[in-house]
């Protein structure tokens, strides 16, 4: 079809009935298990992908493009409940229409948009829902798809651009011959479509309700379809608009398909519609994944069924319809996740860390993940651990990783961030490289099939370094580690600048913090759900997971990969320090906050200056973690007799706070026994209130 021929049309108002001649669907169901078919995977170009983004950018998501005809105003509007959300029920064309309003809209405004049976397999519908999506629906009942209903669609479109703000680029729904709806349309608007997702569709009316082939067919439904299309038995049969005709302008556009399909389906059988649609996708080039249901309800001769996974078909109109990224631009898509799918998914069991700090720490992002990790896989028994603790970066979690997150056992995927600390806490380049491959080195040591997941966290310093057409020093060193070992990575530092920056929301008002609102928290887990979905969509080789990760040599020789831990109680030859069990920095009048883990527990302490210890270990680097206070002073230390080094403990937070930091006092070190002599100096920062020296514990790098 040509250009003008799919985009030309423009129809009279209508006034046709709102009328049907459907079956009714039936409500006994049946659980079905859905196994998942799937094409070559064709991805958007660079070159597509590129244009999406730069055009999303270009136009705040609160104005329409402007439309070709004027805009009807809404006739009449009520307002009710669907599923626990408001539902706005409108009445445009003449014609009633629904649009289903999330509680927290995501940003951008995205949507789905629904053509037929709008209460039928709503499980998509209710995630997208609870996910910020708008759910939206004109009743063009007894229009069949056809150029009318057409014209309805493209009113419906732009008051829905125009009066409710919501995205340039919906996720299609069509279920059974709702297929004739939403193939037509994003055949004529292939710029205006996301997605499609379609449910046991009808891509052919000489299959339904013609019935000329193996499906039954409807002939009271073929009558009025061919006096609504003003067609003629023999026209009908080289219809123009059938979905199987149409596909080319929609594979052109790159737009990915899902369908789902009951394999008994007497009424739209897969054969004669979407297998056969799915086929001239992928000769097209086109991106098509179809999901297959063993047995449809008898009562419906197959047609219907209880949806086995809803959350499939919501992840992937998440992944393509989210307003902004529309592609993986935000994603760093290396290696595979597979190893912690094939464990959640057929082991059944599954353990999830989420190592970071006070970002992580905060109930929000990492809590919603945990209720997708259940969702995407309801059989697993899954244990998650919490290891996110404030103030810290890739440092200290290299020196804890085997205690806070190994200490239970074998982990199966961890969620590690550490941008914002690495870089607030002003780690050098060195430090920010070495902590991160250490993390993830010692991971792999531990449990070889470890996958990893590393975030990039956004703060004021990396959105003005974006700006600045920069990539901040902290992101280049942590990708650099990432490449490295084939770590995949979500990059929201600069999903939420240049989301900012096309008007979708503000710092200020909406994100408010690095430590993110509600709104941002929302926003943080919606991505890391999209990279989660982009690599489960697609079952691999489970051989794949049967593979250890593999273990290149390191970036930097001296990376903290075999971190740990020791106790205070090690040091010898003690003077003017000593062992408290129970300490409390903030006794005796020193005040400030405390961070947990940090207060009531053993503490060596030395308050005035000469007061020494020693400590013997054998490994690469050493240093100690201390609380750092308002009275925290100035330590000299040196390894096997040289010569003296001098290190102020105080922090530029120390005023008001005991912060736990880690000191790597000597970061390069022959693997062997060593022996680190520790005294306070005279000397004091200016700021201090004293000279104390208060160590948690020890660390080495073994």
């Amino acid at each position: 079809m040509s250009l003008t021929r799919r985009r030309g049309y423009r129809a009279q108002k209508l006034g046709a009935p709102i009328s049907d001649n459907d079956e009714p669907l039936h409500t006994e169901e049946r659980e079905g298990v859905a196994q998942v078919d799937y094409a070559d995977s064709v991805r958007p170009s660079l070159t597509r992908a590129l244009s999406i983004a730069i055009a999303l950018l270009s136009v705040p998501h609160t104005v329409s493009a402007t439309p070709t005809r004027s805009l009807p105003q809404t006739e009449d509007s009520t307002e009710a409940r669907w599923h626990g959300h408001l539902r706005r029920d409108l009445v445009i064309e003449g014609r009633p229409a629904r649009l289903v309003i999330p509680e927290h809209p995501a940003p951008g405004r995205p949507w789905v948009w629904r053509a037929r049976f709008p209460d039928f397999h709503t499980g998509c519908d209710q995630i997208l829902l609870e996910r910020g999506f708008h759910v939206a629906y004109i009743d063009t009942n007894g229009m069949f798809g056809g150029l009318k209903a057409m014209a309805v669609w493209d009113v419906f479109y732009e008051t829905m651009r125009a009066e409710h703000g919501l995205a340039a680029r919906p996720a299609l729904e069509g279920v059974s011959r709702g297929g004739l709806f939403i193939y037509h349309w994003a055949s004529r608007n292939p710029e205006k479509v996301a997605c499609i997702y379609a449910d046991t569709a009808v891509c052919d009316i000489r299959s339904w309700p013609l019935g000329s082939g193996a499906g039954r067919g409807h002939a009271a439904t073929w009558k009025q379809l061919l006096r609504e299309l003003e067609l003629s038995k023999k026209a009908a049969r080289d219809y123009p608009y059938n979905p199987l005709k149409l596909l080319e302008p929609i594979a052109e556009a790159e737009i990915p398909l899902l369908s789902i399909v009951s394999l008994n389906d007497k009424i739209v059988p897969p054969a004669e519609n979407t297998f056969l649609l799915r086929d001239r996708y992928i000769e097209l080039g086109g991106d098509i994944q179809v999901m297959r249901v063993e047995e449809g309800t008898a009562s419906s001769n197959g047609h219907h069924f209880t949806h086995p996974e809803p959350i499939r078909p919501a992840d992937f109109i998440e992944r393509h319809a989210a307003a902004f990224p529309s592609s993986d631009r935000h994603l760093g898509m290396r290696g595979s996740l597979e190893r912690s799918r094939v464990q959640f998914d057929e082991m059944q069991k599954g353990r999830v860390a989420f190592l970071g700090g006070s970002i992580t720490y905060n109930p929000g992002w990492r809590d919603a993940v945990c209720d997708y990790l259940r969702a995407r896989f309801p059989r697993t028994e899954f244990e998650f651990i919490a290891a996110g603790n404030p103030s810290m970066g890739s440092t200290p979690g290299a020196f804890r990783l085997e205690r806070d997150v190994f200490s239970r056992g074998r982990v199966d995927l961890i969620f590690l961030e550490a941008a914002v600390n690495d870089s607030t806490n002003g780690r050098s380049a060195l430090e920010m490289t070495r902590g991160v491959e250490g993390i993830i080195r010692h991971a792999r040591e531990l449990n070889s099939y470890v996958d990893v997941v590393l975030m990039h966290f956004v703060d004021p310093q990396k959105m003005a370094s974006y700006r600045a057409g920069e990539v901040p020093l902290v992101i280049r060193q942590h990708e650099a580690v990432a490449k490295r070992y084939d770590v995949s990575t979500v990059h929201l530092a600069r999903e939420v600048t240049e989301r900012i920056d096309a008007g979708q929301f503000t710092w200020k008002d909406d994100f408010k913090n690095l430590h993110p609102s509600p709104f941002g928290q929302r926003l943080y887990a919606a991505s890391i759900r999209r990279l989660l979905s982009r690599y489960w969509a697609v079952r691999r080789l489970t051989e794949v997971a049967i593979l250890e990760h593999g273990t290149p040599d390191p970036l930097d020789r001296f990376s903290y990969d075999r971190g740990e831990m020791r106790a205070p109680t090690e040091a010898t030859t003690l003077s003017g320090f000593e062992l408290v069990e129970d300490c409390d920095p903030r006794a005796g009048g020193v005040g400030g906050g405390v961070r947990g883990g940090f207060h009531n527990v053993p503490m060596l302490v030395g308050t005035e200056p000469g007061a020494s210890l020693s400590f013997t270990f054998k490994g690469r680097a050493v240093g100690v973690w201390v609380a750092a206070g308002p009275d925290a002073g100035v330590i000299e230390h040196r390894l096997d007799g040289g010569e003296w080094s001098a290190q102020d403990l105080f922090t530029r937070w120390s005023g008001g706070l005991h912060l736990p930091w880690v000191y790597v006092l000597a970061p390069e070190l022959d693997q062997r026994e060593h022996t680190l002599e520790l005294r306070i100096s005279e000397r004091k920062n200016p700021r201090s209130k004293g000279h104390a020296c208060r160590i948690a514990h020890f660390v080495v790098n073994r």
